[in-house]
C-alpha cells in the first residue's frame, strides 16, 4: 500500500512534514482496512513528532492491531532542510519465513497475438 499524503509536524519547529508511507506486509489471520489506515494516518496532521518515532510508532500499531506474519514500513519525507530522510520499520512473527522469491523477469516475453 502506498499513502502519498502522510502529514505531522516537526516538534521543534511546528512546521508541516510531509512524506510517502509504504506498507507491505502479509496478513496472517487479520488484515489492514483501508479506510480505517486512512483515518489513522490523517491523525498525526495535528501531531508534532520525530521522523523516526513517527514510522515507528505506526508500524507498532500496525503490528498491534493485525498481527501480520511480516511488515515493512517505509517512510519517505521530503526535503527538509536539505536532507531526505527514509525511514524503515520492520516486523517478523516469530518462526515466519518468506517463500522463496519467483524469477518473474526469467520468463521470455509474450508474443504478439494478432486478433482474429
Amino acid at each position: 500500500m502506498e499513502i502519498p499524503e502522510f502529514t505531522c509536524l516537526c516538534p521543534l519547529t511546528g512546521q508541516p512534514d510531509f512524506a510517502t508511507l509504504e506498507v507491505d506486509y502479509v496478513p496472517d489471520r487479520l488484515c489492514i482496512e483501508l479506510k480505517a489506515l486512512k483515518l489513522y494516518v490523517w491523525s498525526f496532521r495535528a501531531e508534532g513528532a520525530f521522523h523516526e518515532a513517527v514510522t515507528n510508532r505506526i508500524a507498532d500499531d500496525l503490528v498491534r492491531a493485525v498481527r501480520p506474519r511480516f511488515l515493512r514500513l517505509t517512510a519517505r519525507f521530503n526535503v527538509r532542510g536539505g536532507i531526505f530522510t527514509t525511514i524503515v520499520a520492520e516486523h517478523r512473527k516469530r518462526g515466519w519465513r518468506p517463500a522463496p522469491a519467483v524469477a518473474l523477469d526469467a520468463l521470455p516475453p509474450a508474443k504478439p497475438r494478432r486478433a482474429e
